[in-house]
């Protein structure tokens, strides 16, 4: 094991081998190691302070890395690896802020996390509409390490009965991050849940919807706020809309595959394709939406098909978050993504 002058480094192409670490938001974890196999750079998780947490955990294959805070339930940065930056939006105001399942103000944090919907069953479920469920939320989640995994663990949440689990990982030798939600159904009574991930991204030149060629949609999207997203347009099959400066809009789709790009970066997050089972939001697969003035984001999300939930019922799927430079004109950059 190899120590570094900024945070610890627990695990570094070792085998089996298991190291318990102090505590991460107040939950004990503990952290396994396991040689990796694939040839480059050996996989390394760091653990260090960050943006004022005690205990964030960082992922790097030599090309990209990942920050996870488990004290606030998220991934917060998705970046190439040795940089500062990256695509997902922080906000910096909550730095160091614990989750608090007890306000009743949203603690909007940014980066990625998993919700379940529909979100227009959330009153009915919990009582109130707004925020979202405590333990998908705001609440610390437990950590570990699993070979080359980092696995946070939700508690049981109280209304929904179901845990989450979310499983990262980086793909050896590329710039990619794979994200494996599970939901596991532990308590109550039956509850119709899907899996819902949304990624908090950075004020974007653009964002993408490669449409599906069948779409249930007559014009590809779903209109799902009062106005729509800035700049929207349809060519060659794919939206592209900007973000709104004045109010909030939304807009989703059947798709499978979101991007966003700045004058930096360019994320696309995809998943495999479902075409069984019923979509919330009337078939939406895909959906964006973006955030007006002063915080100035938008959101990548993906869901999946729902299904009434009985104890002992797993839910699972899997996201990829791919990491580009741009490197030409944005046109050009996303023909070179989406060959």
């Amino acid at each position: 094991m190899a120590l570094q002058n900024q945070g610890r480094v627990y695990w570094e192409g070792m085998s089996n081998a298991v190291f318990p670490i102090s505590f991460c938001a107040g939950i004990t974890c503990l952290f396994a190691s396991v040689a990796s196999a694939s040839a480059g750079p050996a996989m390394q998780i760091n653990q260090a302070p960050y943006h004022g947490w005690r205990e964030a955990l960082i992922i790097s294959n030599g090309k990209v890395e990942a920050v996870i805070v488990p004290e606030v339930g998220r991934i917060m940065q998705f970046r190439f690896a040795g940089e500062n930056d990256g695509p997902l939006w922080e906000n910096r105001a909550l730095d160091g802020k614990p989750a608090d399942a007890a306000s009743t103000n949203w603690g909007n944090f940014g980066g990625d996390k998993t919700w379940p919907s529909p979100q227009a069953d959330w009153e009915a479920v919990t009582g109130r509409g707004w925020p979202p469920p405590a333990a998908f939320d705001s609440m610390p989640l437990k950590a570990r390490v699993d070979h080359e995994e980092i696995i946070l663990e939700s508690a049981v949440d109280p209304h929904y009965g179901i845990q989450t689990e979310r499983r990262i990982s980086l793909v050896p030798d590329k710039a990619e991050m794979r994200v494996r939600t599970i939901y596991l159904k532990k308590a109550g009574k039956p509850v119709k849940a899907g899996i819902w991930v949304i990624t908090q991204t950075k004020d974007p030149e653009k964002v993408f919807i490669p449409l599906r060629p069948q779409s249930i949609f007559p014009s590809g999207y779903e209109k799902q706020s009062e106005q729509l997203p800035a700049a929207l347009n349809i060519e060659g099959g794919i939206l592209s809309c900007a973000r709104s400066h004045h109010g909030n809009s939304k807009i989703g789709s059947d798709a499978d595959t979101l991007i966003w790009a700045d004058k930096r970066w360019i994320l696309k997050v995809t998943s495999p394709p479902e075409k069984d089972g019923e979509f919330p939001d009337h078939g939406c697969s895909a959906e964006i939406y973006t955030n007006g003035d002063p915080l100035a984001y938008v959101e990548l999300e993906l869901l999946g098909p729902l299904k009434e939930m009985k104890i002992d019922d797993q839910l699972e799927r899997e996201e990829a978050y791919s990491l580009f430079r741009r490197i030409d004109n944005l046109d050009k950059d996303l023909r070179q993504i989406l060959k």
